[in-house]
């Protein structure tokens, strides 16, 4: 057991290390082909930011275990927006643009809503993959085509290309090394602590992948920017439901086996999205009463998924 805890320490710590190496190469290697603005946020970075979920859940749903994939999903879906969304307005509270309120959110509600849909029944198979793929296909439509499509116009030489190229596979492949380890310890505690994967990867294995979002968050709210966090907050599910979910459908991850993943957790998951999406509509901002709720719906899922 204490072989398997390691793995899984040293599984997430590989992940966020080498999670960061890839978005800081995907971003430049973007930059230096002069790749729009809005396609760098939107899908270099989203997918970068959400590339440990999709790995980890993928290699969790090849290896039969498709509980602790959606669990991971669904996880670090309420974690961004209730732990990590609520941890940096408790520090300063936090804008929402009208790009937010109009595009992302909409988007990443219908993505979360899609995957819980998906996954309702307890079984994740090869049609609903083949849906949720078709969905991600469209959502990145609508996210390029904005207004500000303008390339970038600085010029970067061939050597940076090839940095920045060389940095994204050696991210790449940390991530995949590191969920590979993570994807393994996890198995191995909940069958040695008697948990379900589903619980394991709600809890440990999404709390480790979504630590990038947290420190970042941390980060940009102690410099009163934490507004500039939200787009990605709400990207990032966005491509966890539907990257992530397709990626375990099309891997035909078959029955999930816990029910509690897919009913109170789901719930969970859609009640952090549209809290923060109406608060911030309404207000334009998520204040720290907001945080508080945020905050509760996540000791709240966590405690539900626990009992026994």
């Amino acid at each position: 057991m204490l072989l398997a805890a390691i793995s899984l320490l040293v599984g997430l710590c590989i992940l966020v290390k080498a999670g960061d190496i890839f978005v800081e190469g995907a971003a430049q290697l973007a930059r230096s082909l002069k790749v729009s603005s809005v396609v760098i946020g939107a899908i270099v970075l989203g997918f970068g930011t959400s590339a440990p979920e999709l790995v980890v859940s993928t290699i969790a749903a090849a290896r039969g275990n498709a509980a602790l994939g959606v669990g991971n999903i669904v996880g670090s879906n309420v974690a961004n927006l209730s732990l990590v969304l609520g941890v940096a307005a408790l520090i300063t509270p936090i804008a929402l643009s009208t790009s937010v309120i109009r595009r992302q959110a909409p988007l990443s509600i219908a993505a979360v809503a899609a995957f819980a849909i998906a996954v309702w029944d307890g079984e994740l198979n090869r049609s609903d993959g083949t849906i949720l793929l078709v969905l991600l296909a469209g959502a990145m439509v609508i996210l390029i085509r904005t207004p500000d499509e303008a390339a970038l116009t600085e010029t970067n030489s061939d050597k940076s290309i090839g940095r920045s190229l060389l940095m994204s596979l050696l991210g790449l492949g940390g991530v995949l090394v590191g969920a590979q380890l993570a994807v393994s310890g996890a198995t191995t505690l909940a069958e040695s602590w008697g948990l379900s994967g589903g619980f394991i990867g709600f809890s440990l294995v999404a709390l480790g992948t979504s630590l990038p979002e947290l420190v970042t968050a941390v980060a940009a709210a102690r410099k009163n920017e934490a507004g500039l966090i939200v787009g990605n907050l709400f990207g990032s599910n966005l491509f966890n439901g539907l990257a992530g979910g397709a990626a375990m459908g099309l891997a035909n991850a078959g029955r999930i086996g816990d029910t509690k993943l897919t009913t109170g957790a789901l719930l969970a998951m859609l009640g952090a999205v549209i809290w923060a999406y109406a608060r911030g509509a309404l207000k334009r901002r998520i204040g720290k009463a907001d945080a508080f709720m945020l905050l509760g719906i996540y000791v709240a899922a966590m405690v539900y998924l626990a009992a026994g």
